[in-house]
């Protein structure tokens, strides 16, 4: 099984947030997977998935522990209800996976290039996305919970009615963000590289910004409150 270490402080610092704690996954030995179709309710331990093409696969409620993912092809691959645990998904592609009702624990995803993915009614919990690109992510009414973006772009990102505690952008850029009906908890937005909202700013409560963003952000602020800036 994984080995999992914090690589957050959990400290206040100044600012009152709290660091996210991350995974940090040692993996055992992986035994190649053989290379037949994925299976709902399939049980996937100690595996390394290499270069596979599960487009259009039905893995719904399947369970990964101790896995690794490299280069797959997750084009409409059907993984609902599925659980994710200590698994690290290097370079994975796809348009269309649905991972909704998901659970995702001790999950690094680094270099993703994913459009359309669904992760609505999904739990996260100790998850680094690093690096790569995701359009159209929907979050709608998950939950996140000591989760990191580090140096991704995230295209329209729907985080409608979830509920963010511990999480942190770093080196992101977040364009046309959705945070309607969102609950934050030290959620950490200043290392973004750009911060854009589209709808839900006054759900910011609980999070903490920069005075560089706070500045951006006052036009969408001002329209929100019914104040007008001539």
């Amino acid at each position: 099984m994984a080995r999992r270490a914090s690589a957050g402080t959990g400290g206040t610092g100044g600012s009152g947030v709290r660091a996210a704690r991350r995974p940090e996954l040692r993996l055992p030995p992986l035994e190649p997977y053989g290379g037949a179709e994925l299976e709902p309710d399939g049980d996937y331990d100690g595996l390394a998935f290499q270069e596979l093409d599960f487009a259009g696969q039905d893995g719904a409620g399947a369970r990964f522990m101790d896995c690794a993912l490299t280069g797959c092809a997750l084009d409409e691959t059907r993984l609902r209800h599925a659980r994710i645990f200590d698994t690290a998904l290097t370079a994975v592609r796809g348009v269309g996976t649905d991972l909704a009702e998901t659970t995702l624990r001790d999950v690094e995803l680094t270099e993703p290039r994913l459009g359309g993915t669904q992760l609505h009614g999904a739990v996260l919990e100790r998850v680094v996305v690093r690096g790569g690109k995701i359009d159209y992510l929907n979050l709608r009414k998950a939950r996140l919970k000591d989760v990191v973006f580090e140096g991704c772009v995230l295209v329209e990102p729907d985080f409608g009615g979830a509920h963010l505690e511990r999480v942190e952008f770093v080196d992101c850029a977040l364009k046309g963000v959705d945070l309607g009906g969102a609950t934050l908890k030290d959620v950490d937005l200043r290392g973004a590289a750009s911060l854009e909202i589209a709808r839900g700013v006054e759900r910011l409560a609980g999070a903490v910004i920069s005075t560089g963003q706070l500045l951006d952000l006052a036009p969408v602020l001002a329209a929100e409150l019914g104040i007008r800036v001539e």
